[in-house]
């Protein structure tokens, strides 16, 4: 596991990743990255529209910087587009999920955990089902409503896209 966008990988290491997903095209690679700007520069010569094993998203904790890497993954050709919104850190307001195929959502765990606003995912949740977007509630976090649990309105929201 890594950030496959982070500019300190070692030299040649992203064109041994991209070889190998080019190797393996019966499977789906999720490649998540908080680097957003980095995307474009990263890519390999050959993506195009991107490769249809590669489904291609950033982290969205915040709106300072997570909502900032949204619009720039929806500038990005890819097979498909994915939000990961954890840990949710604050309330993201209205979202514009255009051209995003699934949303990831959930709490912070660990000792030192942030608590998560159940309000929080709810208004991701409604959005999602307003937008059409499957979602993956994760969990509410270490410090979270239902401390751990998945359960949203009474049911565990485990949502995955259509494959591209």
């Amino acid at each position: 596991m890594c950030d496959w966008a982070d500019k300190r990988a070692p030299a040649g290491q992203r064109d041994r990743l991209w070889q190998v997903i080019r190797s393996t095209p019966d499977l789906d690679w999720q490649l998540l990255t908080k680097r957003a700007p980095n995307i474009q520069r990263y890519l390999p010569d050959d993506w195009g529209n991107g490769y249809p094993n590669v489904w291609l998203g950033v982290t969205v904790e915040d709106r300072k910087h997570g909502l900032a890497r949204l619009e720039v993954l929806k500038q990005v050709p890819a097979a498909l587009r994915f939000l990961s919104m954890e840990p949710l850190l604050e309330d993201l307001g209205q979202l514009d999920l255009t051209g995003i195929a699934w949303v990831i959502a959930g709490g912070e765990s660990g000792p030192a955990a942030r608590p998560m606003d159940p309000e929080w995912v709810l208004n991701i949740q409604r959005q999602c089902q307003e937008q059409g977007v499957p979602l993956f509630f994760k969990q509410w976090g270490s410090r979270g409503y239902g401390k751990g649990g998945c359960i949203l309105l009474g049911q565990e929201f485990k949502e995955w896209p259509r494959c591209a």
